[in-house]
């Protein structure tokens, strides 16, 4: 991801997360570090090989052997392509590179969509955080990945929007 792709990608963010979208200045302050020698973020961006548009985004922090995905997001149209899968196994590869030996992420309860993506990889719940996203009120389930370099081989097909 860079700065250029901001623009598709807030639009996308709005589209799918309008009550508890990150602003402009969050992606950001994420993409400031990205792309320098002490680097501990990674966000890629995904497009459309047909017209070019962007179609999802995600992104990891890696600090102290701990990943932790930022965020992941898939258009309504390119749900159960395999898109989620595939832009979370970048992410995971990511944060083997970066010699991390657990990634975690939350997750709203209420998304068994994205929760079902993160079950296939071998994510597992390990708490939550009361009212985590707002407005609303609603509860994140935390999930933890013991070990990223040991990631199943999926079939992407089933791909759920996480």
């Amino acid at each position: 991801m860079r700065w250029w792709d901001l623009d598709a990608v807030i639009a996308l963010e709005h589209d799918l997360f309008p009550e508890d979208a990150w602003s402009r200045g969050m992606f950001w302050s994420e993409l400031a570090d990205t792309r320098h020698p002490a680097a501990t973020r990674t966000y890629v961006v995904a497009e459309d090989p047909a017209d070019g548009r962007l179609v999802g985004y995600a992104g990891l922090a890696a600090v102290a052997g701990t990943g932790d995905v930022q965020t992941i997001a898939a258009a309504r149209d390119h749900w159960s392509t395999g898109l989620g899968a595939r832009l979370l196994t970048v992410l995971l590869r990511a944060a083997t590179a970066a010699e991390c030996h657990e990634v975690l992420l939350e997750v709203r309860v209420d998304n068994a969509r994205a929760q079902r993506l993160y079950q296939r990889f071998g994510f597992e719940p390990i708490g939550f955080r009361k009212g985590y996203y707002q407005p609303g009120n609603v509860d994140a389930l935390v999930m933890r990945l013991a070990d990223p370099a040991r990631q199943p081989v999926l079939n992407t097909t089933e791909d759920n929007h996480g």
